[in-house]
């Protein structure tokens, strides 16, 4: 029952709200489309996962691409894991780093190289290396099959640390936590929301899934991540994720990012057979 010492007010007329409403949706600023400074381009790699053949294939595609473009400051950017589970990862950072001297290529560490240069000196990361795909690593490096077979883990420790050659460890050591360029940042894993760019930890630039993952708020950036496998790049607001399982599912896939427009190039093989494909997202 209305209270006798309030006063009444009649409802605004349906055509009055509907007029109110439009006025406060003009009134919020649009949110500005992410977008690269002009005259930059970046192409960001998924993670190779020691499949070099994915890897080669997907570089010419690039240098193809940039080469039919408009002259810029071309950056490529690998978001970790180069190494583990696939066949070649001594291949793969040959590859990598060959690549590095012919064009501006920037390398962000993964969990999976965190854990190779850990399991030189712990042998319980040494452990936790092996079961996520470093034996197939080791195994990438004139390391002995035979000998790996019959080794513990302390000399399976020495045999590493004798088969690794120490310019691929500097390498490795030289890899970058994240990269912020135009309103993206890249990162391996993603980062914890609602912590400042610059007080985010590794451990969670390395290895984070949830609470990033499940997080639709702003982050101030958009992401670009790996990590988390799926099987079709995931676009989102505040995140792009583009870990599409190279090492099982023979797809590694760049992200090329120039202006406000985003595209995708994808080395694909199939039952021996490879082909690149192109298309843009939003």
């Amino acid at each position: 029952m209305r209270s006798a010492l309030a006063p009444y007010t009649a409802p605004l007329p349906a055509t009055t709200m509907l007029k109110a409403l439009k006025t406060l949706l003009r009134a919020q600023p649009e949110r500005r489309s992410a977008a690269i400074p002009a005259g930059r381009r970046v192409y960001a790699v998924g993670d190779v996962h020691g499949r070099l053949d994915l890897f080669s294939r997907l570089a010419e595609a690039i240098d193809a691409d940039d080469a039919g473009l408009e002259l810029g400051e071309t950056t490529v950017i690998l978001l970790g894991d180069l190494i583990d589970r696939g066949p070649d990862s001594a291949g793969v950072i040959a590859a990598a780093r060959d690549w590095g001297r012919r064009r501006q290529v920037r390398i962000i560490g993964g969990n999976h190289e965190e854990l190779m240069l850990e399991a030189l000196v712990s042998l319980d990361h040494l452990r936790a290396f092996l079961k996520y795909g470093g034996r197939e690593t080791l195994l990438s490096y004139p390391l002995c099959a035979k000998a790996y077979g019959e080794a513990g883990f302390e000399e399976v420790q020495a045999l590493m640390a004798k088969a690794v050659p120490e310019e691929d460890l500097a390498f490795i050591r030289d890899f970058e936590d994240s990269i912020r360029i135009g309103d993206y940042l890249f990162v391996h894993a993603g980062i914890m929301p609602n912590v400042p760019l610059e007080a985010q930890q590794t451990d969670n630039l390395r290895w984070i899934r949830e609470p990033f993952l499940g997080f639709s708020g702003d982050h101030g950036v958009v992401v670009v991540h790996g990590h988390s496998i799926t099987d079709e790049v995931e676009v989102r607001p505040n995140r792009i994720g583009i870990d599409t399982g190279a090492y099982y599912s023979g797809r590694l896939t760049a992200l090329v990012l120039e202006g406000s427009t985003r595209r995708l190039i994808e080395a694909r093989e199939d039952a021996g057979t490879y082909a690149i494909h192109t298309r843009s997202i939003a």
